[in-house]
């Protein structure tokens, strides 16, 4: 049964935003739970949005690279911020 569950969620969808702050821009995007932050990125980058020089941040907490939407205990209906590395 966990084995059918891990398959099912690969196939699972959230809708989540991601606030680009310096924009005063939200963005919706649509994410499965094993994408990480760099399969963020590109999405965005199809979006027309550079966010190399950028941190995504969710709760508070600094999000890594290589870290998945499920790792992150991201929702569905959740948002991210975007900020500059400044």
């Amino acid at each position: 049964m966990e084995t059918l569950r891990r398959s099912l969620s690969r196939w699972k969808k959230y809708h989540i935003k991601v606030h680009l702050a310096e924009e005063d821009l939200l963005l919706p995007l649509t994410v499965r739970p094993t994408d990480n932050m760099m399969d963020l990125r590109a999405l965005l980058v199809r979006e027309g949005i550079t966010s190399w020089k950028k941190t995504f941040y969710y709760n508070a907490r600094q999000l890594a690279e290589d870290e998945t939407v499920k790792e992150a205990q991201i929702q569905n209906g959740s948002v991210l911020l975007l900020l500059s590395d400044n």
